[in-house]
């Protein structure tokens, strides 16, 4: 039945939630653009056939031109599909670099299409290149903090000696520090670090 791969994307789409990325599926995203090659190619064959018989397509009623409209139909719906996979994956693609920063965690970019990682990239590097017009770090908290300086405990081992703002840390696994919230944000958003309250 025709349109039922393409809706197979959409059920992708349905059933991951916003945070969670699914490996893109570029079985079923080839499957439908084959199916959408084939409804063109037997589109413009029965327009052809309607055009030999000398039958005005518009006002013909005959079978051919109602199979020239369920081809017609079905291209657009794939391709409606096709868009909306893609358009909701660029969503959360572009959220990810708010949430998580410039450099992907290795998982995530392992579900990531060559076009997917590409419009990242690009996506971080328009960013990047506002905010050092701006001289303006965007990506941290919308609402000023009440205290500069936030707890945080390191979840993982980071580091000896990391320079964060004018203080030098030793980053050890469930070490606890007080840092500057803006210092210890791209931290956070790795999930190397968590803000600790005591």
């Amino acid at each position: 039945m025709y349109g039922r791969t393409a809706s197979q994307l959409l059920r992708e789409l349905d059933i991951a939630d916003s945070d969670n990325l699914q490996a893109f599926n570029s079985d079923t995203c080839d499957q439908v653009i084959a199916e959408c090659e084939n409804h063109h190619l037997m589109l413009q064959s029965l327009i052809r056939k309607l055009e030999g018989e000398q039958l005005d397509i518009q006002t013909a009623r005959n079978e051919d031109h109602f199979g020239a409209v369920t081809h017609h139909l079905s291209l657009l719906r794939n391709k409606r599909c096709l868009m909306a996979y893609m358009y909701n994956r660029a969503e959360v693609i572009r959220s990810l670099r708010w949430k998580v920063g410039a450099k992907l965690p290795e998982e995530i970019q392992e579900k990531l299409s060559f076009s997917e990682k590409e419009y990242f990239k690009n996506h971080s590097a328009a960013i990047e290149s506002s905010m050092s017009e701006l001289d303006l770090d965007l990506t941290v908290d919308m609402v000023p903090p009440k205290d500069p300086y936030i707890q945080v405990r390191v979840l993982d081992d980071i580091g000896d000696n990391l320079s964060l703002g004018d203080h030098s840390f030793s980053l050890t696994k469930n070490s606890v520090h007080s840092v500057r919230r803006t210092d210890a944000e791209q931290y956070i958003s790795q999930g190397l670090m968590e803000e600790f309250f005591a």
